[in-house]
């Protein structure tokens, strides 16, 4: 099977995109990754383009008006009908997750069924108040949920073969309805939003785009998906797949040792991001990934201390 991988990045998120496809070269991927992007070109791309072994990422410069959080199914469109069309299947991934997993079991994961992986607020029941909320505010938008399980899913990562693709335009499409009820595409819960609804937490568009994608799951009840549990993400232990950094503290943004005096000790995905953040793709200087594993370890050393002080 062929595939291939997309990922959406603005601002200091390139340094995402770099481990992004360090880790990729060191699963065992080879073929292109289609970067989407708002801004200047980052200083480690030439041309538009930079060469991690057998992996190339393409920079590709977008206009939309979307947060890049609500446009991941129109961009895996694209890069299927457009940038790929001899592609078999296309995995997105957000720039905060790194691949520790062999690339052999991620085409595997993919052809089971739509690749997806339960979120660190995962699950919700069949009649949790968000559930319920989708349902009604669809119904009366012509389409019907339907249950079809416990997990909620996170849309960091989704991967999908040429013959499922049919799903994106429905998550496209129930993903714009939101959109007309959360006040346009360009809100986002990272930011906020400008509305009250978009502040309250209970609300059932409060994680928009994940909540348009689960909903496009209860609304293609006969799309075969293959679900990996919380533990895929580091959100509890057990095997980590897509170690990803939730929140406003990237790993390329964190202070460890200042962090862990106020309890905050580095987690998986800031392990595995500096893990690859030494490759072929180069965006930091020689010996700097290096210190920051130190730091991290040095962290997690002081952390036991003060756990028990």
């Amino acid at each position: 099977m062929t595939t291939a991988v997309c990922t959406l990045f603005e601002g200091d998120y390139h340094s995402g995109v770099a481990a992004l496809a360090n880790s990729l070269h060191r699963a065992g991927f080879a073929g292109n990754i289609f970067a989407g992007h708002r801004g200047p070109r980052p200083a480690w791309a030439t041309e538009g383009a930079a060469a991690a072994g057998d992996v190339r990422v393409v920079l590709v410069s977008l206009e939309t008006g979307c947060h890049f959080a609500n446009h991941k199914p129109q961009f895996m469109r694209r890069v299927l009908e457009e940038f790929a069309p001899a592609s078999d299947a296309v995995l997105y991934a957000d720039p905060d997750i790194c691949l520790t997993a062999p690339w052999q079991f991620i085409e595997e994961w993919i052809e089971a069924g739509v690749a997806l992986a339960e979120d660190v607020n995962s699950p919700l029941y069949e009649n949790h108040p968000r559930r319920v909320g989708w349902r009604k505010f669809y119904a009366a938008r012509g389409f019907n949920l339907r249950y079809r399980g416990d997990p909620y899913i996170n849309s960091g990562a989704v991967g999908i073969t040429r013959g499922r693709a049919d799903f994106l335009k429905t998550w496209e499409t129930l993903q714009d309805l939101m959109g007309e009820e959360i006040g346009g595409l360009d809100q986002v819960k990272l930011d906020g939003g400008t509305s009250r609804k978009m502040r309250n937490p209970f609300y059932c568009f409060n994680v928009h785009d994940q909540d348009a994608l689960n909903a496009a799951l209860e609304a293609r009840p006969e799309v075969p998906v293959s679900i990996l549990g919380r533990e895929a993400m580091g959100f509890a232990p057990g095997l980590r797949v897509l170690p990803h950094a939730l929140g406003r503290r990237k790993p390329w943004r964190r202070a460890y040792l200042r962090e862990i005096l106020a309890g905050r000790p580095p987690g998986a995905a800031d392990e595995a991001f500096w893990r690859h953040a030494e490759g072929p793709v180069q965006a930091w200087p020689a010996g700097f990934p290096a210190r920051r594993r130190r730091e991290i370890r040095l962290a997690r050393f002081l952390g036991r201390f003060l756990a028990r002080a």
